[in-house]
């Protein structure tokens, strides 16, 4: 009988999904005000280059992570090589695209969990800062940082007009 309760919550939870249940919704203060990504989130599914600027945040130390370099001190052609970058990445979607900010919405191919990805050079840093969050939940396993982290590989690999 228990084998059944779990191969029906299984086939639910995968309908769900596939009905766009799991998604969640966008987060309404996305973007950059004075200077600042949103903070990470209260739980750890989230990680963040400005983290560091959040120092009384629970989720401080868990939530930071290294920003990009900026590709020779140029913001334009560091923001085309983040966004050829991004296209190596399955379920990547960039939804919002400006000479300083990429918004990107990253989904997982079963469950179509989708998590909030933005990234702005900070012309103070001379970086790339990055915001990875999940929508729903409240562990990511660690996804945010391993999916930063594959884009970073992919950014530093790719070759910049000079």
């Amino acid at each position: 009988m228990l084998v059944y309760v779990l191969l029906a919550l299984i086939v639910a939870a995968v309908a769900a999904a596939q009905m766009g249940m799991l998604s969640g919704r966008q987060p309404p203060d996305l973007g950059v005000k004075q200077g600042r990504l949103k903070a990470p989130s209260n739980t750890p599914n989230s990680v963040s280059s400005q983290a560091d600027l959040y120092p009384d945040h629970p989720q401080q130390a868990y939530a930071f992570i290294e920003a990009l370099p900026l590709k020779h001190g140029d913001a334009s052609v560091s923001v085309q090589a983040l966004v050829a970058a991004l296209s190596t990445l399955s379920g990547v979607t960039v939804v919002e695209q400006r000479h300083d900010y990429v918004r990107v919405e990253a989904q997982t191919p079963w469950l179509k969990f989708v998590d909030d990805l933005e990234f702005w050079v900070n012309p103070e840093r001379q970086v790339i800062d990055i915001r990875s969050a999940s929508r729903l939940g409240r562990k990511d396993f660690g996804v945010n940082r391993q999916r930063i982290e594959a884009l970073r590989k992919a950014y530093l690999a790719g070759q910049a007009a000079s």
